[in-house]
Order: structure tokens, then C-alpha cells, then sequence
């Protein structure tokens, strides 16, 4: 029989553990450090009062933290075809009549992207990358208005928020830098999580999160909605199945795209 790991061992095996992994089980990590549940559970609680994980429901999640925003054309390179897919789905979800706020960000220019030409809805928004790939719509699309920003092609500032506060929609289709369930729904920057926010609360429907599997568990600088205010995340195959079962607990429905075969 192998002696007993100290503390001070067992989370460490947990810290490189979700290194690798990003995702642990409780009874992974039971097996792992041959110990039970409820010292496996202790050490969790430990490792995030110090913001290494996050405990979800049956294990925990590494905590990844995304301070800066990276440049747009950066961020257009992880994840193309997962993105493009998530785009694809989103914008199925679209239904003649619909008026959509859609935000900025390389996910939500997809979702743009794929929306029907002949679809007869109103999208407004704050997105300056999709203009030129779009062209003639063939639906009602109108820009917030605002303050360029730079690295995100974006829109933003006051003229945007009193734009917005002009209109409401009955859903709003967002990409976001991070998903977590304890710290929601997260942006890089404050003029961006601004409008993303008013998004939020001048729509009386379905907030729609659209993000790839590599946002779960990451936090930014600034929250625009907690996790009991989305009611669907679109994301791809990558996913994991504990944290659909997660979500779910909080009501939060899970639409995952296939992938596509070679």
C-alpha cells in the first residue's frame, strides 16, 4: 500500500491534472490520489478560494483567465471551421419576423454570415466586420452607430447605447471571450461589454450565447450577463458532456454542431 499523499501533494496532482485535461471528475481525481470524496472535495474547495478551478457539479473546471483582447484578425484564426459552424447553427435559429441584436466578435461575424438573404427580419448590430463580406443583405440591418474600435471592428461608446435603447428585440445572438458558471458570461473590454449589456436588457426573448468549446471555463475583465440569464448556448463537438450536464442544471439548453467528415 502506497503512503498517503499530504496536501500539499494532492493538489498538486489536481493542479497538473487539469493542466492537461482542463476538466476533472471527482471520481477521476478519487482514483487519481487514492483518497475519498470528501478529501478530494476539501482540496477542491481550497484550489479555487486561491482561483486555480472552478467546482462544477461532480468535479471541477481549470480556471483560465483572458485579460487583453487580442486583435481581430488573431482571434479570426482559432477555430475557423468550428466557428463557422457555430455561425451556421446560430442563424438557423432565426425565424422570419425575428428582430436580432448581434454583437462584435469573429463567432457573431459567422452567425451574420449565415442568416438566410431572403429572411424577412431587422438585425441591429455594433459588428463592422461583417459590412464588407455581407454586401446586400436582403433583410433590414442597421449598424448601432458609435466609436470605432480598432482591434475589435467594432462599434461602441454613447451613440451606440442610445441607439440601442431605441429598439427592442425579441432575441439577441452574442459572442463572448469566456463562459464559466460562476462568473457568467465575459468580455475583454468595458466598451464592448457596454453594449453587450444593453443588448441584454432591451431584449424580451432568448439571450443566445454563441462561443466554441475553447471559452468554457475562461474569465475576462467584464461581465455582461450571469449564467442564469442565458437561455441557450450554441458551441461546437468539443464541448464537454459535463458541462452540458451543468448547464442544464440551470436551465440553460445546449445546441452542439456536428463535425464534418473528411
Amino acid at each position: 500500500m502506497s503512503k498517503p499523499l499530504i496536501p500539499a501533494q494532492r493538489r498538486e496532482r489536481i493542479q497538473e491534472y487539469l493542466t492537461i485535461h482542463q476538466i476533472a471528475r471527482s471520481v477521476d481525481l478519487c482514483e487519481l490520489l487514492e483518497t475519498s470524496e470528501a478529501t478530494v472535495r476539501r482540496d477542491l474547495e481550497w484550489l479555487e478560494q486561491k482561483g486555480i478551478l472552478e467546482r462544477t457539479h461532480g468535479g471541477a473546471i481549470l480556471s483560465q483567465r483572458m485579460i487583453f483582447e487580442q486583435e481581430y484578425q488573431q482571434r479570426a484564426q482559432h477555430y475557423p471551421e468550428e466557428k463557422k459552424r457555430i455561425g451556421e447553427l446560430a442563424a438557423s435559429l432565426i425565424e422570419d419576423g425575428d428582430i436580432v441584436f448581434i454583437n462584435s466578435g469573429t463567432t457573431a461575424t459567422q452567425v451574420l454570415q449565415h442568416i438566410r438573404r431572403d429572411s424577412r427580419i431587422t438585425v441591429f448590430t455594433n459588428n463592422v466586420s461583417a459590412i464588407a463580406d455581407i454586401g446586400d443583405p436582403g433583410f433590414h440591418y442597421y449598424l448601432t452607430g458609435g466609436e470605432f474600435q480598432s482591434r475589435s471592428n467594432s462599434l461602441a461608446g454613447r451613440f451606440a447605447l442610445d441607439n440601442l435603447g431605441l429598439v427592442y428585440a425579441n432575441k439577441v445572438i452574442l459572442g463572448v471571450d469566456g463562459v464559466s458558471l460562476k462568473h457568467g458570461c465575459t468580455v475583454p473590454t468595458d466598451p464592448e461589454a457596454e453594449v453587450v449589456r444593453r443588448m441584454i436588457d432591451r431584449t424580451k426573448g432568448q439571450v443566445i450565447i454563441a462561443a466554441d468549446h475553447s471559452k468554457w471555463g475562461v474569465v475576462s475583465n467584464f461581465q455582461v450577463a450571469n449564467i442564469n440569464e442565458v437561455d441557450k448556448l450554441i458551441t461546437d463537438e468539443g464541448f464537454s458532456k459535463s458541462a452540458v450536464e451543468d448547464l442544464a442544471e440551470h436551465s440553460i439548453e445546449v445546441l452542439m454542431t456536428q463535425s464534418v467528415e473528411v
